[in-house]
């Protein structure tokens, strides 16, 4: 079966070649036979490398050890979830995911792209096949996941610990989605340039992949916070790691993207700049590939550390960074600029919201690459760190998210920002209440807290004004209203989700990053801590034998201000026995929305241990307004003006009498 897998995955490049050429050259040539290649041979070379993937997945589930990468990352003791998970917790399981992302969405469009023109649709999928052979040669030429050992190890060397978690099971593949997603924007892109016609019809086509991209990488991005405020005991969700920053840098520039291609659609307007975004979203991608994999960053996220890996992936990314740009630069002056608006109009909040979004985006670009830079030409090693960005990415996103409401109560082509604000006073009236019951009623609050906590509200209201306008709710009968309300097209009600989950995850940024509390006590068991009106009681410590790991349990009783026992509190200190590597597993209580977060230290030889514990309040909010977001794009995404594609002229019927005998 590996063999199989091997195999099938050599054929799969050998259809990429063909897909990446003929389609390409009928498109060229008008030869409908040739563009009708591009369907069958895209839809067979995802197949093929879905089977190699099911090989390599194969051989993880038996543990067969004669596979290098096998041996290298799993154990038979290791539980059947983490197995399966494994095979992409590596560079070259994980490159294979990536590969097979990228091909099942190209097989999409093969399937569902059929009321494309040919033409547009030979050369997107050709585009498709370009990324995907280049990516397929990368895998077979220095990342085989599928290389021998002989003789067969008897045990495997297990999994790094870290990833064995649920999370590895859904943060990758959710974050590849989004990641490779967006290469179907970079096609159409590139596809729309090689033959020189944008139009409206184009922005209607390329909008659901985009926003289903975004949803996948929202979803990828919350999870991998997650993951990491409860994997590795530190109790933060957010770090400014490079490759942290390497995921967010796509998700902004593919929110501009959204945004602007929806100006496209409607008025025919940002052609240019759509394109434009269209390119750099996927290159942030392809960047962040690149980060990950190349070994110029040490980083709990990369894979890989061989500089040969690197330097196959730089000069994939200068092939298609560059060639699409340079593309783009000789397309560019023959584009024509679409329909003209006045600034105080829906499109212009549109255009102010790309610009904040886009400036962001290399605020964060230039704080990720610059220690890079320093270290090459330098050989100094600096850091980038949290002070650089908040002083740099917040002040940008403040005057970003108060004018987020005003974007959907201002009318195309011209607006008034007077009525519109006028609409927003309830939402306005309510945001200034939080703040002051935030300031006046809340202990340790300050006046940025407070604005913060205004600022969310405002965000989260401002969201449901529109609804409320739109369907006439205090106006119109309740029956009449609840009809309007219900007759409306989903995508207002996935727009006023999407910014209501916005405002939900700036309240709870707000509220964890201005009134968390943090405790290092020394604790032997019987003592008690008070935590936030709580009392936190230390149990003692048992051991626990796991399936390929011991480990010291640390239980607390969680007790209310009378002394009833909520609930047990369980935190831990696991060591690995193939691995011969230790890991803290930090015990959680959710209450509401807030968390108790407590993690152990080191152990003393009279009992008694370090403990680290944390409240956080409403930090949950943080990943529940995700959750919200992707809600409003999937919401967004089913609507039916995004699902009957371009609209088509329909020939006049010929009357039965008019028809010649």
């Amino acid at each position: 079966m590996v063999e199989i897998g091997h195999y099938a995955l050599v054929l799969a490049f050998a259809l990429a070649l063909v897909q990446s050429t003929l389609p390409l050259y009928g498109a060229r040539t008008d030869d409908n036979r040739l563009m009708a290649v591009a369907g069958p041979v895209t839809i067979a070379g995802f197949l093929l490398i879905a089977l190699s993937f099911a090989a390599l997945v194969g051989a993880y589930l038996v543990s067969d050890f004669s596979v290098k990468n096998v041996w290298e990352n799993s154990h038979s003791l290791k539980p059947l979830l983490f197995k399966f998970s494994g095979t992409w917790g590596n560079h070259e399981g994980s490159m294979l995911l990536w590969v097979l992302i990228l091909s099942f969405f190209g097989a999409l469009v093969a399937l569902f792209g059929r009321n494309l023109p040919p033409s547009l649709r030979a050369n997107v999928l050709s585009v498709q096949g370009w990324i995907g052979g280049a990516f397929l040669l990368f895998i077979l030429v220095t990342s085989n996941p599928f290389a021998r050992l002989n003789p067969a190890p008897i045990e495997g060397r297990d999994l790094n610990p870290i990833l064995q978690d649920v999370g590895l099971a859904i943060h990758p593949p959710l974050l590849y989605l989004g990641y490779v997603g967006f290469s179907i924007c970079f096609s159409f892109a590139v596809a729309a340039l090689i033959d020189g016609r944008i139009d409206a019809a184009w922005a209607r086509w390329v909008r659901p992949w985009t926003l289903a991209a975004w949803v996948f990488l929202t979803g990828g991005i919350a999870m991998g916070s997650y993951w990491a405020y409860y994997e590795l005991g530190w109790g933060g969700w957010w770090f400014w790691d490079p490759v942290e920053n390497a995921s967010f840098m796509p998700w902004l520039a593919g929110t501009a993207l959204l945004h602007s291609a929806i100006v496209m659609e409607k008025r025919a307007a940002l052609k240019i700049w759509t394109i434009l975004l269209a390119i750099l979203t996927f290159s942030m991608s392809l960047l962040g590939t690149f980060l990950v994999r190349s070994g110029v960053l040490t980083s709990v996220h990369a894979f890989a550390s061989d500089p040969d890996r690197g330097v196959f992936i730089l000069a994939i990314l200068i092939f298609f960074i560059g060639g699409s740009l340079a593309l783009f630069a000789l397309r560019a002056p023959t584009l024509s600029q679409g329909g003209l608006f006045h600034p105080i109009s829906r499109e212009g909040a549109l255009v102010l919201n790309n610009l904040f979004l886009t400036t962001a985006t290399a605020t964060v670009l230039v704080g990720t690459l610059y220690p890079l830079v320093i270290e090459a030409l330098t050989g100094d090693k600096i850091s980038v760190g949290a002070p650089f960005f908040n002083m740099t990415f917040g002040p940008l996103m403040l005057p970003l998210l108060a004018a987020v409401p005003f974007g959907p109560l201002l009318a195309w082509k011209r607006g008034d920002i007077l009525a519109a604000g006028q609409r927003l006073m309830t939402a306005f009236a309510i945001a200034l209440g939080a703040v002051l019951v935030t300031y006046l009623f809340i202990d340790g609050a300050f006046v940025l807290a407070s604005l913060g906590v205004g600022l969310a509200f405002w965000l989260m209201f401002g969201s449901l004004t529109d609804l409320v306008l739109k369907s006439g709710v205090g106006k119109a009968n309740p029956r009449v209203a609840l009809k309007r309300f219900t007759g409306l097209p989903r995508s207002v009600f996935g727009t006023a989700m999407a910014h209501f989950g916005l405002g939900m995850t700036v309240l709870g940024v707000v509220a964890v990053t201005a009134f968390e509390t943090e405790n290092i006590v020394t604790m032997k068991p019987g003592e008690t801590l008070e935590v936030a009106g709580y009392n936190l009681r230390f149990e003692g410590l048992v051991p626990h034998q796991g399936p390929n790991y011991t480990e010291e349990q640390g239980r607390f009783a969680l007790l209310d201000t009378s002394g009833s026992q909520i609930s047990t509190v369980m935190s831990a200190k696991r060591f690995y026995t193939a691995r011969r590597m230790p890991t803290t597993e930090a015990g959680i209580e959710t209450l509401g929305f807030s968390q108790l977060y407590v993690s152990l230290g080191d152990a003393a030889p009279d009992g008694a241990i370090i403990v680290r514990v944390w409240w956080k309040p409403l930090i949950t909010l943080i990943w529940l307004g995700t959750v919200v977001m992707m809600l409003g794009g999937s919401m967004s995404l089913l609507d039916r003006r995004l699902r009957v594609g371009a609209p088509t002229r329909k020939q006049r019927a010929v009357p039965s009498a008019e028809v010649p005998a």
